[in-house]
């Protein structure tokens, strides 16, 4: 791979070539990524792949016109020729107002200690004996007969960025991943599940084996599922579910939506939008976290912030476009390709934990739906309205039961945001994290 000072002066001496092509400012981004899988599937190796891939993308203005122009040839020639098409593009496109540079005092200084790669590159037969651990372990859960395999994973890669306001950083990161998905079978009932685990640092992925036994119980749990009556009932989301909560919410305080006014939450800033006790946070300088950076995609200081503080919400997500259209500052959240320009995107999202267990949660729950998985996007982020196909288990007398499918529940995200409850069992698993949540009053259809 690249070293950061190689990526640094290549990227310094595209910005430097662009300006003198006639660019009024510029700035350049390089992703420098390799990666390594093995996969297999009833106990014998289906692949092991390896790719490696260098991008650098470089966006010049001319007064208010911007143009980007990619490439992974980093040849003296092909770099030249990037430089001379992107100058030639920002002279014929359209002006865009809000676009340009972040200011000096915006930028990011020193990276903090973020522990955001591990060193060590997993050895193939490290892969290989990880994948075959957690399969093993899932296809030896009684009821489990046949299986989608299982794989493990490791990627490292560079971003840096050279900008002509005087902005020169990279950093590096990584990623390990395990993953096994099986199925169980009895009589002519066949049902699938999986499941997964991501980190920055291999040490923290886990043990196989309970990863494994984890996705082979989850598959026997669903045979032989019923279906439920049609009615208005309290619904547990399952921390696998949870998050795309979480996800719904990021979406509709996402600065464009905000800016073009697509969004149900356009008129809630500083209103209660969560129950009263719930914070969201986002925090892109978590230690070790899957989405942790400390400048985003436009140079800008990143910083830890309460999106929603004891239910109330306290900021949108923002880029520099998308501020300026709204007249407010970046909250340092630009994100971006070599290819396209920067776009407000999260970074790690977590609803923080409650107080109580799981168990005490639904309780008294008399009857209800433990919801594990959601089919479909029937989510609509202009009005809220919120319908999607779900699967899981039926609580009983605060008990799960037996396990339920085709079933639709719905409701408008307005209110389950403000009927939330959240359990204490958060983990973090995916870069957009919940606990258990429990929501009341939503629609139910069933049979």
């Amino acid at each position: 791979m690249i070293s950061r000072d190689e990526a640094l002066n290549l990227l310094d001496d595209l910005v430097a070539d662009a300006k003198a092509a006639g660019a009024d400012a510029a700035d350049a981004i390089l992703v420098d990524s390799a990666s390594l899988s093995h996969a297999c599937r009833m106990g014998q190796p289906e692949h092991v792949e390896r790719s490696e891939e260098t991008d650098v993308g470089l966006r010049v203005f001319q007064g208010r016109r911007q143009a980007i122009v990619s490439s992974s040839d980093l040849s003296k020639d092909a770099l030249g020729e990037l430089v001379s098409r992107a100058v030639a593009m920002a002279g014929s496109v359209p002006e865009d107002p809000y676009c340009g540079l972040a200011d000096a005092d915006q930028l990011a200084g020193d990276v903090p200690g973020l522990e955001m790669c591990d060193p060590e590159e997993p050895s193939t037969a490290r892969l290989v004996d990880l994948a075959a651990r957690a399969e093993d372990a899932a296809r030896a859960v009684p009821g489990i007969t046949n299986s989608e395999g299982a794989e493990a994973g490791w990627g490292q890669s560079i971003f840096a960025m050279v900008a002509s306001n005087g902005f020169s950083r990279s950093y590096r990161n990584s990623r390990h991943s395990l993953s096994v998905s099986v199925l169980a079978c009895e009589g002519t009932a066949m049902e699938r599940d999986y499941d997964y685990a991501s980190t920055v640092h291999g040490g923290d992925l886990g043990d196989p084996e309970e990863l494994g036994r984890s996705a082979g119980e989850k598959a026997v749990r669903r045979l032989n599922p019923r279906k439920a009556d049609t009615g208005q009932v309290a619904v547990i989301f399952d921390p696998r579910v949870s998050r795309s909560i979480v996800g719904h919410l990021s979406s509709a305080i996402n600065g464009s939506a905000v800016a073009r006014g697509t969004t149900f939450l356009k008129d809630s800033m500083g209103k209660a939008v969560f129950a009263p006790g719930l914070t969201v946070v986002d925090d892109p300088l978590r230690k070790r976290g899957l989405r942790t950076r400390p400048f985003d995609g436009e140079g800008v200081a990143t910083e830890r912030r309460n999106i929603i503080d004891q239910g109330r919400l306290t900021t949108w997500i923002l880029d520099l476009a998308s501020a300026r259209q709204l007249e407010l500052e970046t909250t340092g959240h630009g994100s971006r390709g070599v290819s396209s320009p920067p776009s407000p995107s999260a970074s790690n999202l977590y609803l923080e934990p409650g107080e109580q267990t799981p168990e005490e949660m639904m309780a008294d729950i008399k009857s209800g739906i433990y919801v594990t998985e959601l089919i479909g996007f029937g989510v609509n982020t202009i009005t809220g309205d919120y319908s999607r196909g779900a699967s899981g288990m039926w609580i009983e007398n605060g008990q799960l039961t037996y396990p339920v499918s085709e079933l639709t529940i719905a409701g408008n995200l307005n209110d389950m945001f403000a009927n939330m409850t959240a359990a204490n069992d958060l983990e973090f698993r995916y870069g957009t994290d919940a606990p258990t949540l429990r929501i009341e009053g939503m629609m139910l259809a069933g049979k």
